[in-house]
């Protein structure tokens, strides 16, 4: 179940937490991966523990006009991408009064508009192929709300938006499109909390306990496969009840 043998998947953001737990599993599950990023370093690092079966792509998505040449370049390389997933993301964090139009502008550029130009590039072959998979990585706070995260929770909720929409678009050619939000997962991000922090946020989870990026994989692993082949335009949260649609 699950099998993604014979599948190549591009990844962005693959050095982050959740990118590097969703390259694990898919390459544990038969598919080459397409490590994406911009730190060459750990993503050579990541490629050896992987050891075969995978490639590196050094892709800075804040480079517009570099990124549907990279995917471009990488499909050449690989072969047809059956699988993208969204995955990089960064924060600028201010208050909305304080929140500068560079802080405004940096987020979207690289959590909103580096998917879709990566989405229509990827479509391009796809749509040939009559056959992908597209999964994009937006967040709980793109469906609640945050303080301090004005620019984050636009780009978030914006991402869902255009899944739904592209979904819609190309549901008939065979390919998906779907979302996953991750609520409180561990990571570096997560880890930079205040032990009080921290507590207040378990409070706030059913499950009284933080994710995991291996919890973001699984879910990220069955959208991927055949047996999600009838699932489009959706968003799965994985968030332990911390917000329930």
């Amino acid at each position: 179940m699950f099998d993604l043998s014979g599948k190549i998947a591009f990844i962005t953001g693959a050095t982050g937490a959740i990118g590097s737990a969703i390259a694990r599993t898919f390459h544990r599950q038969g598919a080459h991966v397409i490590l994406s990023g911009t730190n060459v370093e750990i993503l050579n690092s990541s490629a050896s523990e992987l050891a075969g079966n995978v490639s590196v792509c050094n892709l800075d998505l804040s480079k517009a006009d570099e990124i549907p040449i990279s995917y471009q370049k990488a499909e050449e390389a690989n072969g047809f991408i059956d699988i993208l997933v969204n995955n990089a993301g960064i924060t600028r964090d201010k208050l909305f009064m304080r929140m500068t139009n560079d802080s405004w502008e940096e987020v979207l550029d690289i959590n909103l508009t580096a998917p879709f130009l990566l989405m229509r590039e990827a479509v391009k072959s796809m749509i040939r192929a009559s056959k992908g998979r597209i999964i994009n990585i937006s967040s709980i706070v793109g469906a609640t709300g945050n303080p301090g995260q004005a620019n984050y929770t636009a780009a978030k909720a914006g991402l869902v938006g255009m899944t739904k929409t592209v979904a819609a678009e190309i549901a008939s050619r065979g390919i998906t499109v779907n979302c996953i939000a991750p609520g409180f997962i561990d990571s570096p991000m997560t880890k930079k909390l205040a032990d009080e922090q921290k507590e207040k946020l378990i409070e706030r989870i059913l499950m009284r306990k933080i994710g995991t990026p291996d919890d973001v994989a699984a879910a990220a692993v069955f959208l991927a496969s055949d047996e999600a082949q009838y699932i489009t335009g959706q968003t799965i949260h994985v968030n332990g009840g911390m917000f329930m649609v």
